[in-house]
């Protein structure tokens, strides 16, 4: 039976192009909340676009490390209980950002905590080092890092976790999906250039991505699951970049539309995987 979860504030290819906008998008200017969903065949979590680009961050680092899968479900679970998947700047005591760390308790300066790919990092490193942690619940592995006066409370967002970690990294296509109703912040070069900084941030340098004009971005792949990673990874920080489109294969999500829908594929037949495709807003036109 699906479940539909709504976690904390209201609220997301694989040769990723940020679609240009031909046009106004008039629920820009309506009175309504941004949100993203990711959603399976046993579950729909619904996050806000700053809970959904965290979550694509938390399972970046840990694909970049070739981490197993479920090392993603314990971090996301463990964020969603000490944040609520947002980038505190406080908490109890001194502990900052996604994980509630403490530079007191030697988990870095306070500059770095606040930086979601270090934080995630350090988590994933406080993890491996725990013997037999992939056969235990999530609330033991969590707690065997946190170390946390209530221990009990992270097994709570086991299954949603579960949801949004399998859709980060990868499985299945077209999971993750966002409705912006908020203007882009950046438009045009300045939007692709800082999408690809972002990118690079996440997957690290080695990532290449080929210009597609003033506002497009093509990601290569080496099949259907780093494809759907980027792909949900672009979508989900659509609201923070700029994002207006993203292609993989037949399948296209975009501003407008809210959603992943059949497109023709256009891409004649090859034995070279298919690159997510993504679009930012073109650059608003000087009034004369």
């Amino acid at each position: 039976m699906r479940g539909r979860v709504v976690v904390g504030v209201a609220a997301l290819a694989v040769t990723g192009l940020v679609g240009a906008c031909s046009g106004g998008h008039s629920s820009f200017h309506e009175p309504l909340l941004s949100s993203c969903e990711v959603k399976t065949s046993d579950n729909d979590v619904q996050l806000n676009p700053d809970q959904a680009a965290n979550a694509a961050t938390i399972a970046a680092v840990a694909i970049r490390r070739q981490l197993p899968d479920r090392a993603v479900v314990v971090a996301i679970a463990t964020a969603l209980q000490e944040s609520k998947l947002t980038n505190l700047a406080g908490g109890d005591r001194d502990s900052i950002g996604l994980f509630q760390q403490r530079p007191s308790q030697g988990w870095g300066e306070p500059k770095q905590l606040s930086d979601p790919r270090y934080a995630a990092g350090a988590f994933y490193d406080h993890l491996m080092r725990v013997d037999g942690w992939q056969d235990m619940s999530v609330t033991e592995a969590a707690q065997a890092v946190q170390r946390s006066a209530h221990p009990d409370e992270y097994q709570k967002w086991a299954a949603e976790a579960e949801t949004v970690g399998t859709a980060m990294v990868g499985s299945p296509g077209g999971a993750v999906s966002c409705s912006l109703h908020d203007g882009p912040p950046r438009r045009g070069t300045t939007a692709r250039d800082a999408l690809a900084k972002a990118m690079r941030l996440d997957w690290g340098t080695s990532l290449i991505t080929r210009d597609s004009g003033s506002t497009g971005l093509t990601v290569p792949t080496d099949g259907q699951r780093s494809g759907w990673q980027f792909a949900h990874w672009l979508v989900a920080h659509a609201a923070d970049t700029g994002v207006d489109r993203v292609r993989y294969g037949a399948k296209q999500w975009t501003v407008e539309s809210g959603e992943w829908r059949t497109v023709k594929s256009g891409q004649a037949a090859s034995d070279t995987p298919a690159p997510v495709e993504a679009t930012v807003y073109a650059a608003k036109k000087k009034s004369n």
